[in-house]
């Protein structure tokens, strides 16, 4: 297995693979500190501008109570009045935090898609090359067993992976923290959930790659599904669908990965400390992609090539 993982490796670095991926992860990760801009005077935030766009207006004073339209104050579900510190996403126990935890948020959501995707297409034909003729020939005479082979091969993709993720959420923390001089650790619990979720859109990867012998195919399949998650995520759905195949769309959900509800809701909470509620989508998304590796070793293991 050790001789396939670094076969791996050596075909990735040969391919480019590695290097672009950490060029484009290192484009991203300038690109988002450069878009935060923050204006702080004495330790105080005075302005602050993402994309160019003003998110703290100038003056501001957290204490301001909000009104609507009329004058009136807004209240929260308490009764208590609202304030404009209260009333950012993500709140610190000062202004200057809830602005970084909040463009944290923003970040570490950006980055779950961008380093998934940028994975995915960087590694997605690897493991139906392990099904085409004069590769598998080669490969599979060697004195290892089919679950040797596969796991090598995936091995490779994960560590390559898991160091791509360690880069882009690691760069993006310091420039961040060095930038507003708020170190948050906590923003690096993203980094394992990112990486177990690129685990499970892989694991469709590699059922579909060992099953069809096509990389393309892998790609589109996946891609596909996430698709469909996405949509059977949308929260009234179940209620906008005809009785009878409300059951399918319901099973469907509980039985397909979470992407959108781990990439919108749990990543951005973990980055900013916040309370990410239910880890259901995360350990469901999990068991699924559990399945998909079994089917596929299964698969491998079996098949004639």
């Amino acid at each position: 297995m050790t001789g396939l993982f670094l076969l791996t490796l050596r075909e990735l670095r040969a391919r480019k693979v590695v290097v672009g991926l950490f060029v484009v992860a290192t484009v991203v990760w300038v690109a988002l500190a450069l878009a935060l801009q923050l204006d702080v005077v004495d330790g105080s935030l005075a302005g602050a501008r993402l994309f160019g766009q003003e998110t703290i207006e100038e003056p501001f004073d957290p204490d301001e109570p909000l009104v609507d339209a009329e004058g009136d104050p807004v209240l929260d579900d308490d009764g208590v009045p609202r304030t404009r510190g209260s009333d950012l996403p993500f709140n610190g126990d000062t202004l200057l935090e809830s602005v970084v935890f909040t463009a944290q948020a923003f970040v570490s959501g950006a980055a779950y898609w961008i380093g998934i995707l940028l994975a995915l297409f960087a590694t997605g034909g690897l493991i139906a090359t392990l099904t085409e003729r004069g590769y598998a020939d080669v490969i599979l005479t060697k004195p290892l067993s089919r679950s040797a082979v596969l796991g090598g091969r995936l091995l490779a993709v994960m560590a390559v992976m898991l160091a791509l993720v360690t880069y882009l959420f690691g760069a993006v923390w310091l420039v961040m923290s060095i930038k507003t001089g708020i170190w948050s650790p906590r923003f690096l619990l993203a980094i394992p959930v990112v990486f177990g979720m690129f685990a499970v859109v892989y694991s469709v990867v590699t059922l579909v790659g060992v099953w069809s012998g096509s990389g393309p195919l892998s790609l589109i399949v996946t891609l596909g599904l996430g698709f469909v998650t996405l949509v059977l995520a949308i929260p009234e759905l179940p209620t906008q669908i005809d009785r009878t195949w409300r059951p399918l769309v319901v099973g469907a959900y509980h039985v397909l990965p979470k992407f959108g509800a781990v990439g919108t809701t749990m990543v951005p909470q973990l980055a900013t400390g916040g309370d990410v509620g239910a880890l259901y989508p995360l350990a469901s998304s999990l068991a699924f992609g559990g399945a998909c590796y079994a089917l596929a070793f299964a698969l491998f293991s079996r098949k004639d090539y």
